[in-house]
């Protein structure tokens, strides 16, 4: 590990040479570490001593971010490999694992969602989510996907094109759905299918989202046929309504290129000063049949310093959109563009024209390494068979060879990078940088609008601070039935859906007949902070048992906890009642001083602080309340769909599943004997045990259930 007094590199020449000497010139990975042995930077090469030996000419015309990372380094390490497509993966893999400060990271704020097939089931789902599980590597996911609504029509089409399984539980347990009877499912609750003939319909979906319709439709029109001369006419009429529901799919999709019948992806991106926001276009066929979107994060060259740990989290991110509808209007470069709103056109020029990381310039060595960063991560995500034959890219990349040779490699036949000039090809690549500029500025204009509902809600508030980080809680039920909580979180003015949580009143007065809000509020907030203040007793204690006697006594009620997730304003859909209830609470496990809490009334959007009896003076337009509605519409979304669940489960359930031992099969075995709940129940034990498949012992169960 080397010494915090060692000098960096560059300004130790001698210790320089002796380690550039020792790097061989062959392919592989080299790693840079400061003087507190971090990783700032992780790179490939297929000449490790050329290429590192280049970071450190004074000749090298160095980019402000590599320039501030050269400075630092102290150490540098080496991993040689055989080939250099060896050394592509394996970058890719110890970025991922230590997300160093200076190199390209995507972000991931689970904005954008994707489409996911899980491969590792026997009879695989489709569904749509927001967040990548790495657990199972069978499992499959397409996008990100930059337009949701697109996407879920998408599937809404191809669930009626293919009978697939609608339902992620049964519906009921001795029968299929009406998905069944009408088409739509194929009978997987009950077992009507085999996994092998689900898996082959399942296939032809995912062709679908890898770009290969045209070759789908290709397989299905002989089966048509097939089926039509065999006089199989029911299976050649459902084939050809899934022919014609895949070509409504595709239709209007053409984009005007040569050779149409070259797959090729094109990528651009657009940036301001920390953000990258960048599209790749899917092109097969002629027809674009997706629009992919990710962002990257830009680490700032003047100031700052790396993070603390190399395995800090940095969020990573990506947006896309799925194949276009019919009559889906495709822009062309050349042709009149929407209009830019107010502010977008400076936005989009200066963040194009002369990026503040590319060093004044249009292009270069940074934003290749964007987009190389982007396609790298991309394609070790697909399939070989979702490789294109062409990458078209706005931007030279700095190792494009490497990766040319590891996506051949990958797909077993040559795949071409370029970078186009002119003609119909530059004109696509102009459409991609287009649609990326338009996405920057969408994102930085519900940024600033974001920041200026907090600005406007710490004035509204007299908080010393924006808050950040907002909870909301609400509380949803039928005349106390079924009562259950919510608890939101938005942060930055933003919904953040990994922190919400669902609570079950436990309260045994709230029951159907008899609710009470207030307890039942009371009861939430106080499971929320209970462990916070237990932590906050035990640091007290611990700073209380290192002081004077003295010391300790004057300055045990200044020691405050370290809850990482502290709320900076809780919330409370309710009025001045609801608002006492959690006052009360918070001031009984001494965090009223903490925490701040408000509540917001309906009807007429009032404000209500703790302690006072009228609300703050506040028009319900203002950014800051719009803000605190979105809060409480969304808890009480939140809620409700909770709630619903609930009712529905208890609707569905039996008296007979309480009963311990008594499974759905012998319940069948009752019911069929007995006809009815209340037969049963007038049941002696012995009359029980005359049913196949019910001893005495569980009969005796049985008995004292029903006669407590």
């Amino acid at each position: 590990m080397p010494s915090t007094k060692t000098l960096p590199l560059i300004k130790d020449a001698e210790r320089l040479e002796s380690r550039l000497r020792e790097i061989p010139a062959v392919p592989g990975v080299y790693l840079m570490r400061d003087e507190s042995d971090r990783i700032l930077y992780i790179g490939k090469s297929k000449k490790l001593r050329n290429r590192v030996r280049s970071y450190f000419r004074e000749s090298q015309n160095l980019s402000p971010r590599i320039a501030m990372m050269v400075q630092q380094v102290r150490e540098i390490e080496f991993i040689a490999t055989d080939t250099e497509a060896e050394a592509l993966a394996l970058e890719a893999n110890l970025v991922k694992q230590h997300q160093p400060y200076f190199n390209v990271l995507l972000k991931d704020d689970k904005k954008y969602p994707y489409l996911c097939i899980t491969w590792s089931e026997e009879y695989p789902r489709i569904f749509i989510t927001r967040k990548r599980r790495p657990g199972n590597a069978k499992d499959r996911y397409y996008g990100p996907y930059v337009d949701t609504g697109a996407l879920r029509s998408t599937l809404h089409l191809i669930k009626r094109i293919f009978p697939l399984r609608q339902r992620p539980q049964p519906l009921f347990k001795d029968r299929p759905c009406l998905n069944y009877d009408i088409g739509r499912c194929v009978g997987v609750c009950q077992g009507l299918t085999s996994p092998e003939e689900y898996r082959k319909i399942i296939q032809k979906v995912a062709m679908i989202f890898q770009g290969r319709t045209q070759e789908l439709l290709d397989i299905l029109e002989p089966q048509m046929k097939q089926a039509a001369e065999d006089l199989n006419f029911e299976t050649a009429a459902r084939i050809r309504d899934q022919i014609k529901g895949l070509q409504s799919l595709s239709a209007g999709q053409k984009v005007s290129l040569p050779n149409d019948t070259v797959s090729r992806d094109a990528i651009a991106l657009a940036a301001d000063t920390q953000h990258a926001c960048i599209q790749l276009f899917q092109i097969r066929a002629g027809q674009l049949v997706g629009r992919l979107g990710f962002m990257a994060e830009i680490p700032r060259a003047g100031t700052g310093a790396p993070p603390l740990h190399s395995g800090e989290e940095i969020p990573r991110a990506g947006t896309g959109a799925p194949p276009l509808h019919s009559g889906e209007e495709i822009p062309r470069a050349g042709t009149g563009a929407p209009p830019l709103h107010s502010g977008e056109e400076e936005l989009s020029q200066h963040s194009l024209t002369s990026p503040p990381y590319q060093g004044g310039e249009r292009g270069g060595v940074e934003a290749g390494a964007i987009l190389q960063r982007v396609l790298e991560e991309h394609y070790q995500n697909v399939e070989a068979v979702e490789i294109p034959s062409e990458i078209s890219v706005q931007y030279d990349l700095p190792e494009g060879e490497i990766l040319a040779d590891w996506l051949s490699n990958r797909k077993g036949r040559k795949v071409t990078i370029l970078t186009p000039q002119r003609q119909t090809k530059a004109e696509l690549i102009e459409m991609v940088e287009r649609n990326a500029e338009y996405e920057l500025a969408r994102m930085q204009r519900l940024s600033d609008r974001n920041s200026q509902a907090m600005q406007d809600l710490a004035e509204i508030l007299d908080l010393p601070e924006m808050p950040h980080r907002i909870e909301g809680y609400d509380i949803s039920h039928i005349q106390g039935s079924d009562a259950v909580a919510s608890r939101v979180v938005f942060i930055d003015g933003l919904p953040a859906n990994q922190h919400y949580r669902h609570y079950k009143i436990k309260n045994p007065e709230i029951k159907s007949g008899h609710s009470d809000d207030f307890a039942s509020l009371a009861e939430v907030i106080g499971r929320r902070f209970r462990s916070k203040e237990a932590e906050r007793n035990s640091k007290k204690q611990d700073e209380f048992s290192k002081l004077p006697d003295a010391e300790a006594v004057s300055n045990l009620s200044s020691v405050s906890p370290n809850i990482a997730d502290k709320p900076d304003l809780i919330m409370i859909d309710g009025g001045k009642g609801q608002l006492s209830a959690v006052v009360a609470v918070l001031r009984e496990m001494n965090l009223l001083d903490e925490l701040r809490v408000v509540s917001l009334a309906k009807q007429r959007e009032e404000i209500f602080l703790p302690g006072e009896s009228l609300p703050l003076p506040t028009n319900s337009e203002q950014p800051g309340v719009q803000l605190l509605r979105r809060v409480r519409d969304e808890a009480h979304r939140f809620a409700v769909s909770f709630h619903r669940d609930q009712r529905s489960q208890r609707m569905k359930r039996s008296r007979l599943d309480e009963i311990p031992g008594l499974g759905h099969h012998r319940q069948k075995l009752l019911l069929a004997h007995f006809r009815s709940i209340d037969y049963l129940r007038l049941a002696t034990p012995q009359q029980l045990a005359e049913v196949s498949g019910i001893g005495p012992r569980l009969a005796q169960q049985i008995y004292d259930y029903f006669h407590p």
